[in-house]
Formats: structure tokens, C-alpha cells, sequence
């Protein structure tokens, strides 16, 4: 256990809030041990993707959590679940999977966590202020706390992030400690043409490549005159922890602990820095195709990972206003139940299902048994996807921008515009 456990921790550990709490407190304080925590410390919210069904073993752990009566302690939204309860009959999703991905997700709704259902949170729930200590879970939705928002969590795994919320404490070690949180490698932007920065298929590349070279460091990005928006820093730090490790990240001038280059770095020089050319973005964006290349036939176009925003919608619907999906192709837009409200009240989802597209909440396909056999050939302008797809899901994949991924689903095969990738 660790060093110092509060009376009220040690109360929890012997039972006096039931079994349920007894069980996460248990887990808590062996993995604050192992993780070199000397305490532990308050937490004000929590973020979990524990929700996602993956087999017997997690549905096992949330019903036991749940009857044993654990209740979470601070606000708690949720994760992605195993299931779109909703419109889950519409793809290939086996009834044998669905019943108990929706009994985990019941079990979740018990402890008291918000039916979120997301891993962007942030786009409709109050966030985490600046400094916030949080136990957050699910990779895109960590760096984005961490490095957006400037609240402070670890990178929490699969069945600990409940642990926390339902004792409402986590190891006051790792990223929780403003000491941890300084910048290691210096991220050299000012070599890029300035058209290139103003294209929002920029971040999601970067972030690829910049992750391969990150591990789990933190990077700090500086010289582009172009300021990202919060989609693109989505987008770049669900790439920096796919092809990387990254929890939190910097960029000069635009997040809240990156003012200027030294605070970034807390005062201390770059342990390393590099320059990015256009090259190197070039190849790494050639490296999230996997088995699908241009002019290919396509089956299926994938937009929302991490989950579409309502901003996203936006940019969206004049791409698609007054025009048609190929037949041969689905074209689906996978978000949260409440971005689907708003994008409903916007109009922006009327558009988008005239155009043909499918949209899916709750769940993400990456992580539920959706696609049918004949869906083999996939186009998405998420990194993260194009990452992780030919792995979990044994499909060929083909990376492009939002213009690209229209251009697509109307033509029926790979299109891409190369042109602010060619050198000159």
C-alpha cells in the first residue's frame, strides 16, 4: 500500500462503504505502489473507458463493482460502449455481443457515471478547469485533458479509471505533478509552407510522425504562425497517443502551460530538438495507408475518431449540401448522443443524411464487431483510425483530408489532392 493512506482511505479499504468501494480501494492502493505514489490525492472528476465491453472479464468486474454497491464519488462521464444500443441492428453486430456490452453499460449507469457514451466529453460536458486534478482513461481524451484543457490526470488504463472515481482519489505521482508536466523534445515547425499549416490534414500527419518520435515524452510544438483550432488539437493528440504513448503535449502560444517556449520547457533547455520538413510529413502521411492506394475501389468512409464534433458538422455540411454518396459506398459519421442533438438542431444532420451518411453513437468501430465481410476497403481523415485499422480490424486503409474523404465517397474509389504535400 502506499506510505500514507487518509482515515477515510483506510475506511474505504476495510469495508465501511460496502465491498464495491472496498474492491476499487484495494486496486487503488496496490497500483499506487506500483506506480511509486507516496499518497494519494482528491480528484475532481472522472472520465471512463472501463465502459467498453471486451469480452466476459469487464462485464464481470463492472457487475461486481455495481452489486456490491460502489458509487462514484465525483462527476464522471463515459466512454465509448460495446454497443450503439440505438441502430447496432443496422451492421453486423452479433446479438451475443450486444446483450452484454448493454448489461456493462447498465452497470456503469448504476455507479452513477453519466450515459456519455463518448471519448470527447469535452465537446458538451463541463470540462475540467485549468489545474483540475482528474482520473481520466481512453488515450485521445487523456492528452486532450491534459494538454487542451490543462487539467492534470495520468495516463489511467482500463479498470483503474473507476477505481478512482468510486473512491474519489488517485496516486498523487507521474503528470498529476506540475514538476512532470515540462516539455522534453522541441517540435521545429517554422520549416513548413505556410499553405500546408492552414489545412486541418496537417495535425493528424504531424501528430503521427511527431508520436513515432515521442514515445511517451513530451513534445513541445513552436515555429507555425498558424494557430490550430480545438479540432485540430484533437486530432494531433489522438495521433501522438496512437502511434506514441503522449499524454500531454505543448504548443507555443496556443495551450494554457505553453505561453512562451521556456515556460513550456519550465525554464530548462530541450533534451532534444527537431525539425520537421515537408518530407517527412509527406512519408508519414503515406504511412497511415495500409493496402489501398489511390484510384482503389472503397467500401466504406470513416469520419469521428475521436468522435465528429459539432464544429466538425459545420465544416461538413457545405462539403456535402446538394450532392450524393456513390451506392457502392457507407459514408459514417460516428459521435456522441449529444453532438447528434446538436447537430440535429443545427441542420447539419439533415444534410449530412441527405448526402447518404450513417450516423452512429455510443460505440466506435474500432472497438465493436460492426463491419460485415464485404466491407474490406476503408477512407478516414483520422490518423488514429488509419493507425489502428489494418491491426483491429484486418482491413486496408487509405488516410486522407475531409475533402478527400467526400471526394471519395461520391467518386467510389480513393481520390486524393496532393497538392499542398508536393515540395516546390
Amino acid at each position: 500500500m502506499p506510505h500514507k493512506l487518509t482515515i477515510a482511505d483506510r475506511a474505504m479499504l476495510e469495508g465501511d462503504s460496502g465491498p464495491g468501494t472496498a474492491l476499487a480501494m484495494s486496486i487503488l492502493s496496490r497500483m499506487a505502489d506500483v506506480m511509486g505514489a507516496e499518497s494519494l490525492l482528491d480528484i475532481s472528476a472522472a472520465h471512463i473507458d472501463s465502459s467498453l465491453y471486451q469480452g466476459p472479464a469487464t462485464l464481470e468486474f463492472a457487475e461486481r463493482l455495481a452489486d456490491g454497491g460502489a458509487r462514484v464519488r465525483v462527476p464522471t462521464t463515459l466512454n465509448v460502449a460495446g454497443v450503439d444500443v440505438h441502430g447496432w441492428r443496422d451492421w453486423a453486430v452479433p446479438e451475443s455481443w450486444a446483450d452484454p456490452a448493454r448489461r456493462q453499460m447498465e452497470a456503469y449507469e448504476r455507479m452513477g457515471c453519466r450515459p456519455t457514451w463518448t471519448c470527447a466529453p469535452y465537446q458538451t460536458e463541463v470540462r475540467p478547469a485549468f489545474g483540475d486534478q482528474v482520473a481520466w482513461g481512453e488515450s485521445s481524451a487523456i492528452v486532450f485533458a491534459n494538454s487542451v484543457l490543462g487539467a492534470r490526470t495520468e495516463r489511467y488504463p482500463d479498470l483503474m479509471d473507476i477505481c478512482c472515481a468510486v473512491t474519489g482519489r488517485a496516486p498523487a505521482t507521474g503528470l498529476h505533478l506540475e514538476a512532470n508536466r515540462a516539455g522534453s523534445t522541441l517540435i521545429d515547425l517554422s520549416d513548413l509552407p505556410p499553405e500546408l499549416c492552414e489545412d486541418g490534414s496537417l495535425y493528424p500527419v504531424l501528430g503521427h510522425w511527431a508520436g513515432l518520435r515521442a514515445g511517451s515524452k513530451i513534445p513541445v510544438f513552436d515555429g507555425l504562425a498558424a494557430g490550430p483550432s480545438e479540432d485540430d488539437l484533437k486530432a494531433l493528440g489522438a495521433a501522438l497517443a496512437s502511434s506514441g504513448a503522449v499524454a500531454l503535449f505543448h504548443w507555443v502560444g496556443v495551450t494554457p502551460e505553453a505561453p512562451d517556449r521556456p515556460t513550456a520547457f519550465q525554464g530548462r533547455a530541450p533534451d532534444h530538438r527537431v525539425v520537421v520538413r515537408l518530407a517527412d510529413l509527406r512519408r508519414a502521411r503515406d504511412d497511415l495507408g495500409s493496402g489501398l492506394g489511390l484510384e482503389d475501389g472503397l467500401d466504406l468512409v470513416v469520419l469521428g475518431s475521436p468522435h465528429f464534433s459539432l464544429t466538425e458538422f459545420g465544416v461538413l455540411a457545405p462539403l456535402l449540401r446538394g450532392r450524393r454518396k456513390h451506392d457502392g459506398v457507407r459514408f459514417v459519421i460516428t459521435t456522441g448522443r449529444a453532438v447528434k442533438a446538436l447537430a440535429k438542431e443545427s441542420g447539419a444532420l439533415e444534410i449530412a443524411e441527405d448526402f447518404g451518411a450513417e450516423i452512429t453513437v455510443d460505440t466506435c468501430i474500432l472497438t465493436t464487431p460492426m463491419l460485415p465481410t464485404q466491407i474490406q476497403s476503408l477512407m478516414t481523415n483520422s490518423a488514429k483510425y488509419a493507425y489502428y485499422a489494418p491491426g483491429l480490424l484486418d482491413r486496408a486503409v487509405a488516410f486522407g483530408s475531409l475533402e478527400d474523404c467526400v471526394e471519395s465517397a461520391v467518386c467510389g474509389k480513393v481520390v486524393r489532392d496532393d497538392r499542398l504535400w508536393r515540395d516546390g
